[in-house]
């Protein structure tokens, strides 16, 4: 059986005494067991990655960038392994477990302009003889815990711009989806990185609250549920860390009258079904203005009806499992409320009979309401409501008083409601006529209201930010000469 442990200070380590089935949901196979590190496990890595930050943090910001360009070659060079690693463990099918990497690789090659990225501000004679200058330095030791839905680009928003500023980093990545981080670790070590600037260590809500409490730890980013995000925010604060908990989502697209319908519907295919569902951004509930909604589900049932459903590395598959047997029980008990609670199901993929695998069939609902539990709860999976709504007023109402604000779209060949649901919508991320409105690495992710803890969103420059702290500098170089104290405020002349 294959083992997955930690990697600590550049060495893969010995198992653990608790270990954890690692299963294959397109075959319900055991194919590993992982560790699940102790909290002295964890402590160890927080040490290591200590000793690193001193030399790592002076070296400059070309060095530690050109660590970064030779990454991004090995990620390129070794891209089929990895996605085959990410469609083995996670189940997504092995195209979107491609572009799961490149996406992340984005973020990587944002992190090698760090040299520029870092640059402070200068004011040359603030006073007479006196220049004021500020300078952006690295925290120290930062920690990443990522979910299983993304077990590359997640870290990936993280890690590289953190030790791109200088820090040094301890990931704790997902336990039902750990070898992609590890072969990353390894890329790294091949790349050049010093050892225990990046390390890794598996394990449960031991290393997690290991992580959050411990002393030497500045910062933590999470991406995951909303009552996880909660608890991580809300324990790691206390314990004086700066935090981004990005958590839950209920992600709207609101379909006009006068929409491209089938561009909304090919969109919302993709968008409600990829990765079968398991996505934070997917798109899981349809605001349909008026009669929009009947072509929209005239057209959407022969394009789910055809829908490939199977295993992810088989060529052809558009959709793969769910990650576990205890997810797809809980999948499918949505879909029963969503029953028993009125709404109208008019494609069920509980009907979906496969031999082996945590597979469920592409589910439609119409006819919902907002006080259903299929409309106010994150189901992560592929199911999609169709709410019918008069308005665009109504559905804008909708989306604003939903209590996650991660992602929405609107659908419509109109400009003037598209420019003021860009300025009204209560949404962190918003996409005119593209559902999946994820930012590119240069810009920064992050949702509103239930779907963030903390004030500055992940990648991009509120990444820059959130891995290094500023500090102001105030200097004069005066002629010798004998001085008084002076016992007021200072002021520049």
């Amino acid at each position: 059986m294959k083992q997955i442990t930690h990697y600590i200070n550049g060495q893969h380590q010995a198992p653990s005494e608790r270990q954890q089935a690692v299963v294959n949901p397109a075959t319900s196979a055991v194919i590993a067991d992982v560790s699940m590190a102790s909290s002295q496990q964890v402590a160890e890595a927080i040490a290591h990655a200590k000793a690193a930050f001193p030399a790592w943090s002076q070296t400059t910001p070309l060095n530690r960038a050109r660590v970064l360009f030779r990454f991004k070659a090995l990620v390129e060079q070794h891209i089929d392994e990895l996605a085959a690693l990410i469609t083995t463990e996670h189940g997504k099918v092995l195209e979107d477990a491609k572009g799961e990497l490149i996406r992340g690789l984005e973020v990587v090659e944002f992190a090698c302009g760090i040299p520029h990225l870092l640059k402070g501000e200068h004011t040359q004679q603030v006073g007479t003889g006196v220049d004021a200058w500020s300078v952006n330095q690295a925290l120290g030791v930062v920690a990443g815990i990522s979910p299983f839905n993304f077990p590359v680009m997640v870290p990936m928003w993280m890690f590289p711009i953190a030790i791109a500023c200088g820090n040094t980093f301890v990931m704790k990545p997902s336990e039902k989806d750990p070898s992609p981080v590890m072969r990353i670790a390894e890329l790294l070590t091949e790349a050049g990185l010093p050892d225990g600037v990046f390390n890794v260590v598996n394990g449960d809500k031991e290393a997690v609250d290991t992580l959050l409490t411990h002393p030497d730890i500045e910062a933590v980013s999470f991406v995951g549920s909303t009552p996880i995000a909660e608890y991580i925010y809300s324990t790691a604060s206390a314990h004086g860390k700066r935090v981004q908990a990005l958590g839950g989502a209920k992600n709207h697209m609101l379909v006009m009258p006068d929409a491209d319908i089938e561009l909304a519907t090919n969109a919302l295919m993709g968008a409600a079904y990829g990765s079968a569902g398991e996505r934070c951004m997917a798109i899981s509930v349809v605001l349909a203005v008026g009669d929009v909604a009947d072509e929209l589900v005239s057209r959407l049932l022969p394009k789910i009806d055809e829908l490939k459903v199977g295993n992810g590395s088989d060529a052809g598959m558009e959709m793969g499992p769910l990650i576990t047997q205890e997810h797809l029980a809980n999948v499918r008990g949505y879909i029963d409320s969503g029953v028993a609670q009125g709404a109208t199901l008019v494609r069920d993929g509980r009907h979906l009979a496969l031999d082996k695998g945590h597979f469920i069939g592409a589910s439609l609902f119409d006819h919902v309401t907002p006080d259903m539990t299929i409309y106010q709860q994150e189901i992560f999976g592929p199911v999609l409501a169709i709410v019918r709504v008069a308005d665009y007023d109504s559905a804008l109402q909708l989306i604003n008083q939903h209590e996650y604000g991660n992602g929405t779209a609107i659908f419509t060949q109109n400009g003037e409601y598209a420019r003021h649901f860009c300025d009204a919508v209560q949404v962190g991320m918003v996409g005119v006529n593209v559902p999946i409105p994820v930012p590119m690495a240069f810009h920064s992710f992050g949702g509103w209201k239930r779907s963030l803890f903390g004030a500055l969103h992940m990648h991009g420059p509120d990444g820059v930010r959130f891995y290094t702290r500023k500090k102001a500098i105030t200097a004069r170089w005066p002629k010798p000469q004998v001085s008084q104290a002076d016992f007021i405020m200072p002021t520049m002349k």
